[in-house]
């Protein structure tokens, strides 16, 4: 058996098919394409073949993983779950997710620490609502522990802010649907309380 072929893929940019006798085999992404080390004329077993078929499997698993993580930092949690809904072998989700790791892309204290930074700047969120967020990320309860209590957000300051900001729209005149949104983002009722008081 003999590689007759390798072509770049026309709708997968950065992908390659390879045809052994004339026939589609299997493809990789350039990187896997060049660890392999496979080149036209090159003589190949079926042993052969059977090993990159699987390896052009675990390359393309890769390679989305890489574009998942690419959109937004994921948690541990949040990549088991999209290797779920894949429905990767348990083996090869330990796989990528070790090489992630190893790259740097998956580290759940610097994702934690992100999330809580990027919801502070961007949204007025309580520290309750940011646990429950992380929970929901799947992100061990010590390393939310551990950011959170890395975070110095004056969380009085902040609602006072926020009552603030929230009394220039006229629906928030009313002190009823106030207390409700500010519950809502996860502010104590005795912290909104004392924030309205001093309104």
């Amino acid at each position: 058996m003999k590689i007759t072929a390798i072509k770049a893929q026309v709708k997968r940019e950065g992908r390659y098919s390879i045809f052994v006798d004339d026939k589609y085999a299997f493809s990789l992404s350039a990187e896997g394409l060049l660890d392999a080390h496979l080149v036209t004329g090159q003589e190949l077993s079926q042993v052969d073949v059977t090993d990159y078929k699987r390896l052009s499997q675990e390359d393309k698993a890769y390679n989305l993983a890489l574009a998942y993580v690419a959109r937004r930092m994921r948690s541990e949690g949040e990549l088991h779950d999209y290797f779920r809904r894949k429905q990767y072998a348990p083996e090869l989700a330990e796989q990528l997710l070790a090489k992630l790791r190893r790259l740097r892309f998956v580290d759940d204290a610097e994702f934690a620490r992100r999330w809580v930074e990027n919801r502070r700047r961007l949204k007025a969120t309580s520290t309750k609502k940011l646990r429950l967020e992380l929970r929901e990320k799947k992100v061990n309860s010590e390393v939310i522990q551990t950011v959170l209590a890395e975070d110095e957000t004056d969380e009085h300051q902040l609602l006072r802010d926020l009552v603030e900001k929230k009394r220039r729209i006229s629906r928030y005149q009313d002190d009823q649907k106030l207390m409700m949104y500010l519950a809502r983002q996860g502010f104590t009722y005795d912290d909104i309380k004392a924030a309205l008081a001093r309104d």
